[in-house]
C-alpha cells in the first residue's frame, strides 16, 4: 500500500489532477457579467466545522416541518425546494436528529468544505439575486443594481463566552451585497448577527484578479467581515479593535467560490401573487432553477427550545444568552429592496472607506 507521500512531488500531482472533481454548475444567459466578475470570494476560518451546506438538504429527510414542536399533518409530500412555500410561516423545518449533541450531531449539519476550485461539491449552497432598480420611482436609484450573494449554512455555531456556550442554532443565512452603479462595483455590505457593515467598493480587499472582494466568514457564526483577525460584535456596526464581550474569529482558510454552487435569480420589488404573501417577485435565469423556496417565510431550523428543555441553558435567565435560539427565515427576509447599502434598521449606515476602520 501506498500513500501520495510516497511519491515523487510530480508523480503525486499527476494523480490528483486526475483526481475526480464536482462540475461547476453552469452559470445561466442573462445573469449580468458584472455580478459574476465581481463576485465577493469567502475565506472561511481555517478550523471551521460547520460549512456551507446544500440549500434542498434542509429538507426531509434531514428535517420535518414543525409548528410549535408538533410536526406539520399536511406537509407536501415529497416537500421540496418547489413547494416550499405552501408551509405557512409559524413552520420550522426541525432537525430529525438531535441537533443538541455536539458529539453526534446529524451529519447534514456540517455541510460541505470547498474543493481546491472553491466549489462546495454538489451541494447547492449559494443564491444570487439581482435587483435591478432601473423602474425605481426614486430618480437616484435607477442606475442602480443590488446583487446580493445569500450564503447557507445547515447550523450556527454561536460561541463560548464567560463559560457559557449562547447562540446555536439549526439553519444560518449570511449574505453579502454589491451595489453596482451603471455597471461599476460602488459599495459592499457584509452581514453580522442582527446587522453589519459597509464599505466602498476601492476600501474592500481583494482577489487574485484584482476585482473580486473579500469576505472572511467567521468560526462557527459565520458572520461576514472585511478583514480577519478578532471582532468584537455587542455593539451593532461597529467594529471594536480589541475583543470586549462577543467576539468573532475569522482567518483566511479555505476559499469558497459562491457563484461555482449557486441558483440565480432576478427580483423586482413588485406585488407577488404567491399564496405566500411575500412582497417582491423571485425570476429564475433558467427553467431549472427552483423559485418556490424563496417565497416560504418559516425558519430554516429549530424553534428556539424553552428553559424548561433539559437541553437548554439561559445563563441568569437572559433570553440573550440561551444555549439554543431559533432558526433564522430566508433572503426574501434580508431586505432585499434598498435605498442605501444598508437595510433599513434603524442604525446609522456608515459608508467605510477603509476597511481597517473600527467605527
Amino acid at each position: 500500500m501506498f500513500t501520495l507521500k510516497t511519491l515523487s512531488a510530480s508523480t503525486a500531482a499527476i494523480i490528483l489532477s486526475l483526481a475526480p472533481t464536482s462540475s461547476a454548475r453552469e452559470i445561466p444567459s442573462g445573469v449580468p457579467s458584472f455580478a459574476i466578475d465581481y463576485a465577493p470570494l469567502v475565506y472561511l476560518f481555517a478550523g471551521e466545522n460547520y460549512n456551507p451546506a446544500d440549500i434542498g438538504a434542509q429538507l426531509p429527510p434531514n428535517t420535518t416541518p414543525k409548528i410549535n414542536f408538533t410536526t406539520v399533518s399536511n406537509a407536501p409530500d415529497p416537500l421540496t425546494l418547489n413547494n416550499l412555500a405552501r408551509l405557512p410561516s409559524s413552520v420550522s423545518l426541525s432537525s430529525v436528529g438531535d441537533f443538541t449533541n455536539f458529539s453526534s450531531q446529524p451529519s447534514f449539519l456540517y455541510g460541505v468544505e470547498p474543493e481546491s476550485s472553491g466549489q462546495t461539491g454538489d451541494a447547492v449552497s449559494c443564491a444570487i439575486i439581482v435587483n435591478d432598480h432601473a423602474s425605481s420611482t426614486d430618480p437616484a436609484l435607477r442606475n442602480v443594481t443590488d446583487v446580493f450573494y445569500m450564503y447557507f449554512y445547515a447550523f450556527d455555531y454561536g460561541g463560548d463566552y464567560f463559560g457559557f456556550n449562547v447562540g446555536n442554532h439549526v439553519g444560518d443565512w449570511e449574505h453579502t451585497m454589491v451595489r453596482f452603479v451603471n455597471a461599476t462595483p460602488s459599495a459592499m455590505w457584509f452581514s453580522q448577527h442582527s446587522n453589519g457593515e459597509a464599505f466602498t467598493y476601492q476600501a474592500v480587499e481583494k482577489g487574485k484578479d484584482g476585482k473580486r472582494p473579500i469576505a472572511y466568514s467567521a468560526n462557527g457564526t459565520h458572520a461576514n467581515y472585511a478583514i480577519p483577525g478578532i471582532h468584537d460584535h455587542t455593539l451593532p456596526n461597529i467594529n471594536l479593535p480589541f475583543p470586549l464581550i462577543i467576539p468573532d474569529h475569522t482567518s483566511a482558510g479555505p476559499l469558497w467560490d459562491p457563484t461555482l454552487s449557486a441558483y440565480y435569480y432576478s427580483y423586482s420589488n413588485s406585488t407577488n401573487a404567491s399564496s405566500s404573501g411575500a412582497v417582491g417577485t423571485f425570476t429564475p435565469y433558467d427553467d431549472d432553477t427552483p423559485t418556490d423556496w424563496l417565497y416560504f417565510l418559516g425558519r430554516w431550523g429549530d424553534d428556539k427550545l424553552p428553559k424548561s428543555d433539559p437541553r437548554q441553558n439561559c445563563p441568569f435567565g437572559i433570553d440573550a444568552l440561551c444555549k439554543w435560539t431559533g432558526g433564522p427565515t430566508g433572503p426574501v427576509t434580508k431586505q432585499l429592496e434598498r435605498t442605501k447599502v444598508c437595510p433599513d434598521n434603524g442604525n446609522p449606515c456608515i459608508l467605510r472607506t477603509s476597511k481597517g476602520a473600527r467605527r
